[in-house]
């Protein structure tokens, strides 16, 4: 069987690149969700997609419509470049957010602040960014100026990189500078908010010159993280590493005496907002948990009522 890499998924189709150029073939058979970065064997007349194949990472997100399946977003990333305009000042609460989904998807999170020639004091906005996001790099481009060179460790060969970011972050105007051609299209962003129209309306994997691969996403607008503690954990390691000082294990971190956490936020160690996101995202995460496990049970009553159903219908015989 010859192995594909999908760059588009179209309801029932996808586009695939292989060894020997671009196919277009027929989706995996239903109930198997395959997303743009994933690999996927093909039948022998290459027509068809017959098998996904176990990834190395997978980015999704939950799914904000009150739906506790999650939504994979891209697989087999190896960077998730989390792009901020720099055209409007960057939101912590949102880059918190799209870190704990970073962290979960098992590649490594990067932050790009976009239009950095837009922006009068960039080595202060730049450490404003860090602080929000502990042990993380935060590169800064100008697709303006052509000035791309804070991301040439990660355009290498053989690297995939995703972007996630709002509309009128950069995101399709970055793809197009580091492919050096017009990848995808582009659009004007709103002087009243710093927000763009969705010219990226679905996710396509694009090949850059340097033999790396770059996937953009259309802009989010609501992130339902659906991740594991662990992320959040690796999105606040200082909030994480103060949890565990706290005199008690199952500290609130409210009003309980000998709380850590609350000690450097009275002393000016630990912001409190950033206390703040770390706990919607904490309540956020367990939600979503919780959610996934009464449709997995609601999945298992129903599965066994069908066998119950085939059985009396069998008139009760093995």
């Amino acid at each position: 069987m010859l192995n594909a890499r999908i760059t588009r998924v179209d309801r029932g189709a996808y586009d695939v690149l292989t060894d020997d150029g671009p196919l277009r073939v027929l989706a995996l058979p239903r109930g198997e969700v395959a997303t743009v970065g994933d690999r996927v064997a093909l039948d022998d007349d290459r027509t068809r997609a017959v098998a996904l194949l176990p990834r190395t990472s997978l980015l999704s997100r939950g799914v904000a419509s009150g739906h506790s399946a999650a939504q994979p977003l891209a697989a087999n990333v190896d960077a998730v470049l989390l792009c901020f305009g720099l055209h409007v000042p960057v939101p912590a609460p949102r880059l918190e957010q799209l870190l704990v989904l970073a962290w979960d998807s098992g590649a490594e999170p990067v932050v790009v602040l976009t239009k950095a020639d837009l922006c009068d004091d960039l080595a202060a906005v730049r450490a404003q960014v860090a602080r929000s996001a502990p042990g993380v790099v935060v590169a800064a481009v100008s697709a303006a100026t052509g000035d791309l060179s804070e991301l040439a460790a990660y355009d290498t060969p053989g690297t995939t990189l995703v972007l996630l970011g709002a509309s009128g972050a950069g995101k399709s105007t970055l793809v197009n500078a580091l492919a050096g051609t017009e990848a995808m299209a582009t659009g004007e962003v709103r002087a009243t908010d710093g927000e763009g129209r969705h010219t990226t309306s679905h996710r396509e994997l694009v090949v850059l010159p340097s033999g790396a691969v770059v996937i953009d996403t259309p802009g989010l607008r609501e992130v339902a993280v659906r991740a594991g503690e662990d992320a959040v954990a690796r999105a606040f390691p200082d909030v994480d590493a103060l949890v565990v000082q706290c005199r008690f294990s199952d500290c609130g971190h409210g009003t309980e005496p000998g709380c850590a956490v609350l000690t450097a936020v009275h002393d000016g160690a630990l912001p409190a907002a950033r206390l703040a996101s770390w706990q919607q995202l904490q309540r956020e995460v367990a939600f979503q948990a919780r959610r996934t496990d009464a449709r997995l049970r609601a999945e298992e009553r129903a599965k066994w009522k069908r066998v119950s159903r085939a059985h009396r219908a069998r008139g009760g015989r093995p």
